[in-house]
């Protein structure tokens, strides 16, 4: 049976209720991957969690809005963008539940972001006033295609993925990890210092990216290999809790 991952969603505000969506090219990359994809959706109690967690072998926390900085202690600039407080909310329940329970986690861009603050770490709210000689991070023309350099360490889950030092990624975003949270480590930064990768220290498996490789791997295989890394992860997980039981 194939590993079941779930995806975390954005929502957005209509005139008769809600949406609850998703880009497909997580949830193609996730099937690529060789993983069924499920949408865990943003309800208002948050009482689906545990429904959903007895259900996937892993949890992708995708890209999407802003995270509210109360979440680590700061009032907002004027510089923060679009923020949904039911999907912080969840999300971040989300992943405490996740973390506790051992099942593996990969967050992509905002969801980078989310797991390093829920471990205490926090964020820049805006880059490009924040951080003194930062370069360009926000393409908006092709998600699809690379778009600067990051500087992957020999001694990470990244490395394995890719094996090179140097990558050139895509980049949709204005924030980055300011505060590094606990029981993490950086592996990964772009040649401005902004940090592009992190992983657990622990026996957790905890892998974040601040770039889009399910957007990349529309046109580039080898994008498809951090899905599969990590769903593999998972299968063997999966089948040591079953020959335990």
């Amino acid at each position: 049976m194939k590993p079941v991952i779930g995806l975390t969603c954005s929502s957005e505000d209509l005139v008769n209720g809600s949406l609850n969506k998703l880009n497909d090219t997580y949830i193609n990359a996730v099937y690529k991957g060789g993983a069924t994809p499920i949408i865990i959706p943003i309800l208002k109690n948050g009482e689906h969690i545990e429904d959903y967690l007895e259900i996937v072998d892993g949890i992708v926390f995708t890209g999407g809005g802003d995270v509210s900085p109360l979440y680590f202690g700061e009032d907002p600039i004027n510089e923060l963008g679009q923020i949904d407080y039911d999907r912080d909310l969840i999300e971040m329940a989300l992943f405490q539940k996740a973390y506790e329970k051992g099942i593996p986690i990969f967050g992509i861009c905002r969801g980078l972001q989310l797991l390093n603050i829920a471990l205490g770490g926090d964020i820049y709210q805006d880059i490009y006033i924040q951080v003194p000689n930062v370069q360009g991070h926000t393409c908006m023309h092709n998600i699809q295609e690379g778009y600067h350099v990051i500087n992957i360490l020999e001694d990470s889950i990244l490395y394995d993925i890719f094996k090179k030092n140097k990558l050139v990624v895509n980049s949709q975003h204005h924030q980055a990890i300011r505060k590094l949270g606990d029981n993490l480590k950086i592996t990964a930064r772009s040649n401005d210092g902004v940090i592009e990768a992190v992983e657990s220290t622990n026996n957790k498996f905890v892998l974040g990216v601040q770039f889009h490789p399910e957007a990349m791997a529309v046109k580039y295989d080898e994008f498809l290999k951090p899905f599969r890394y990590f769903i593999d992860r998972c299968e063997n997980l999966q089948q040591n809790i079953c020959l335990l039981k």
